[in-house]
């Protein structure tokens, strides 16, 4: 199996588990719970994505220097 899509997976759930502890009941209207759950998950991909790309890439330079 390819380690991105390994890395991918971790980090979209860690993200989702993350973002669970803040409390968007400020941000989002009332009784808009979909639309708040919609936005977790989205940001859930956002933020494994991000982490994911800069972990490869990471990786990736510190082959170059050594």
């Amino acid at each position: 199996m390819n380690i991105k899509v390994f890395l991918y997976v971790i980090f979209i759930f860690l993200s989702a588990y993350t973002l669970t502890g803040i409390n968007f009941d400020k941000i989002i209207k009332t009784n808009k719970v979909v639309e708040a759950r919609l936005l977790v998950i989205i940001l859930s991909f956002i933020m494994g994505y991000l982490l994911t790309n800069c972990i490869t890439d990471f990786l990736e330079v510190s082959k170059i220097i050594k």
